[in-house]
């Protein structure tokens, strides 16, 4: 397996991209905007500069991985002799389902179709597909070229082949896989979203300020960053939409979003990626400001 493509160009899956081609794959990076291939190709390319300055890879190593990326804008061409297509869209049902039906009718029935999402069913997406059983999700986490953890979920008719086979790729990205089965929410985001919900809640109703409460838990509970300043590096449009998934999922009020975090959406409050969230960003105006706040705590 050397061919791999990666749908949508945003932080998920930019460095997606990023992390196999510096592992030597040939990345086919799909997108419908130019501009967001661009944008991401930027991304890549400072992110690798990074890792130069601090002695990580050698110049070398940067243009590789830049020459082992090309881009595209339609699916069918982008998948043409892939061996594995990670997609990595918005978490949208809708958005994602249609582009597995695409997959379906572009890619031989050998290829392996991972998806990146964070909370939406695995069996629900592999329904669309002729072949179900090479379904799976790859949930990578943010920053991913750093991040170790890959979460990988196993859908109702996800072959034991399948599985086997993403784990060991896994590893040979350098991540550490943990398999987990096909549940709204999975682990990750299971135990973490109701922690953030309750975070926000926390705020809401008065009992401690932004600041008081991301202290209390970095400081208290040794988490490198704050509930509150982690939604805002999520993404709270993503934080509610996963919320949404878990609640319609379980049909449990525990899982309910909170109201401040709904209005703080239909705000355009969104967190690092619109300049403001439970945090100002205005004055960084670059989201990376808040990743090397992350890497450094």
């Amino acid at each position: 397996m050397k061919n791999i493509a990666v749908i949508g160009a945003g932080t998920m899956g930019n460095g997606i991209a990023h992390t196999f081609a510096q592992s030597g794959f040939t990345v086919k990076l799909i997108d419908v905007s130019e501009k967001s291939l661009d944008k991401g190709m930027t991304t890549i390319a400072a992110n690798l500069d990074r890792m130069v300055a601090k002695g990580t890879i050698t110049e070398a190593d940067k243009l590789k991985t830049v020459g082992n990326i090309i881009t595209y804008t339609d699916i069918k061409d982008g998948v043409v002799g892939v061996d594995l297509v990670v997609e990595a869209a918005t978490e949208n049902i809708d958005l994602k389902l249609n582009i597995f039906k695409q997959l379906n009718e572009a890619c031989s029935h050998n290829t392996i179709l991972a998806t990146n999402t964070s909370s939406i069913s695995i069996t629900q997406i592999g329904a669309v597909v002729t072949h179900p059983e090479r379904v799976i999700g790859m949930h990578f986490m943010n920053p991913v070229p750093i991040m170790k953890l890959v979460e990988i979920i196993r859908g109702y008719n996800t072959s034991d082949e399948i599985t086997k086979t993403i784990m060991d790729l896994s590893v040979a990205l350098g991540k550490v896989p943990v398999e987990v089965n096909d549940y709204p929410g999975f682990v990750a985001n299971r135990i973490l979203m109701p922690m953030i919900n309750e975070s926000i809640e926390t705020l809401y109703n008065g009992v401690a300020g932004v600041y008081e409460i991301d202290t209390v838990m970095k400081l208290g509970m040794a988490h490198p960053m704050g509930p509150l300043q982690l939604a805002d590096f999520i993404g709270l449009d993503v934080c509610l939409a996963i919320l949404h998934v878990m609640h319609d999922g379980f049909k449990n009020p525990k899982y309910a979003p909170c109201p401040l975090l709904v209005n703080m959406v239909r705000a355009g409050k969104l967190g690092v990626k619109s300049g403001e969230g439970f945090y100002d960003y205005a004055e960084s105006k670059k989201a990376e400001k808040v990743a090397r706040m992350f890497l450094k705590n």
